[in-house]
């Protein structure tokens, strides 16, 4: 509550500066040598006072009459997109598109996405949807819509172009590493999407896909486990839950999904800008399909809540996580309505914590095995540039001042002659068939 309403007061003391701004006028901004420094409260009234003045400049001399309202939501998005690639405005609009986003069901293309040097580059693509049917992959830059240069628009509104009613067509234009831009045509969906599904693998194994974290994404893991359960009759001989490509969502549900396969103890922690600000989450007791040996497969399109649930299960020796080093997102965005229908402010307000205590900003989670779907020479291996969230412009470094480390030869990757779909998914099924993978996981060494 604290960081909500100092965040309130800020906004509101920023308005009072700029209805009062000729207040501030004439107070010097710079102290002599002997004087004590300066209040940075009065710093920013300043500051306040310079914005008024330009916009008032502007609302005079620009050739053309200004829209003083969006000039004002891009300033406030500017200010609040300059602290970090996760944090922004959302007008009234905005902002009742994304309360839909995370029921599960909106119309649109079905990718998750953001903003970096003014293009909207792709997170994942969601499971059974154009986006996925049409091949658009993690690291995907969209540099058009329809033909109109995305440069200039903020993340929301280039969002906002992408959604329409179900039926029509967009066309938009990919800019793809190692390849010429090239154009694809999307018919927009309701999107429902069925955040889990579950199949049986060979020899009883059972397997579960979670695409994303959304308000059903726990129920719908409870019914794949039902159904995991009647199939084998009450225990699979292995269980593989399969994160790749999830861009993340809602941290209660990631909490609530690492729960199931936990037996009390912490599952994540968050710690904001002050000490009183942790807040720990911890699993109940009791957990579904416990001693079953378990595998986590992951890559660099899992982040933010996949990558909570790949960190608790990994730190707990629940399961082994197989795959590709994840994105690093480990930040915590809070959704704060501004009320009397001016929309929310997306704030990042903490950092997460796996319960080994590591902080995975801008690292990732590491996998215990790291196995490739394709095949790399060293060659290959030096122009591949794995996209994380280190790379996106203002991003929070690792508060250790750890790196991301650069990516090297796998410790497993497919064999000349594969010609198979999914090479980690065998492989993981491989190890829970010949045991390798036992229910106390394997953890790297180093």
């Amino acid at each position: 509550m604290t960081e909500d309403w100092n965040m309130r007061s800020l906004l509101t003391g920023a308005a009072l500066g700029i209805v009062l701004g000729g207040a501030a006028v004439g107070v010097s901004a710079f102290a002599a040598p002997d004087e004590k420094p300066e209040d940075p409260r009065m710093v920013t009234y300043q500051q306040l006072d310079l914005f008024a003045e330009i916009l008032a400049r502007a609302r005079q001399d620009y050739v053309t009459e200004i829209d003083e309202k969006a000039a004002m939501k891009a300033a406030i998005n500017g200010m609040l997109t300059s602290l970090d690639p996760h944090s922004g405005y959302l007008d009234p609009d905005d902002f009742r598109s994304m309360q839909v986003q995370t029921s599960g069901e909106y119309g649109g293309l079905g990718i998750e996405v953001t903003m970096e040097d003014g293009f909207v580059k792709v997170i994942s693509p969601m499971d059974e949807t154009p986006a996925s049917r049409a091949g658009i992959e993690p690291g995907d830059l969209i540099t058009a819509i329809d033909g109109k240069p995305i440069i200039g628009l903020t993340l929301n509104e280039a969002v906002k172009e992408m959604r329409g009613e179900k039926g029509t067509d967009i066309n938009i234009t990919i800019l793809r590493e190692g390849e010429d831009p090239f154009d694809v045509t999307l018919t927009r969906e309701v999107i429902q999407q069925k955040s889990v599904t579950w199949k049986m693998q060979e020899n009883d194994i059972g397997y579960i896909r979670i695409s994303t974290f959304n308000d059903r994404t726990t129920l719908l893991l409870e019914e794949a486990v039902e159904g995991i359960a009647k199939a084998t009759g009450s225990r699979p001989r292995g269980l593989i839950v399969d994160l790749r490509n999830n861009g993340g969502g809602l941290l209660d549900q990631a909490v609530s999904v690492s729960d199931m396969f936990l037996s009390g103890g912490e599952v994540v922690s968050t710690q904001g800008r002050r000490i009183s600000d942790m807040e720990r989450y911890n699993a109940h007791s009791g957990e579904v399909f416990k001693g079953v040996p378990m595998v986590v497969l992951i890559n660099g399109g899992s982040a933010s809540a996949s990558e909570i649930v790949a960190g608790a299960l990994q730190d707990r020796h629940r399961a082994t996580v197989i795959g590709t080093t994840s994105f690093g997102k480990g930040s915590v965005q809070t959704v704060i309505p501004l009320g009397a229908d001016r929309g929310a402010v997306r704030l990042t307000t903490a950092r997460y914590y796996t319960p080994a205590g590591r902080s995975i900003q801008a690292l990732g989670i590491e996998p215990d095995i790291e196995i490739t779907n394709a095949r790399l020479t060293e060659e290959e291996l030096a122009k591949i540039k794995r996209w994380s969230e280190a790379d996106l412009p203002h991003a929070l470094a690792n508060e250790d001042g750890e790196k991301r480390h650069e990516m090297t030869m796998p410790d497993e990757q497919p064999p000349e002659d594969w010609d198979g779909d999914d090479y980690q998914l065998k492989r993981a099924i491989d190890m829970l068939n010949e045991g390798t993978v036992t229910a106390s996981a394997l953890r790297r060494a180093g």
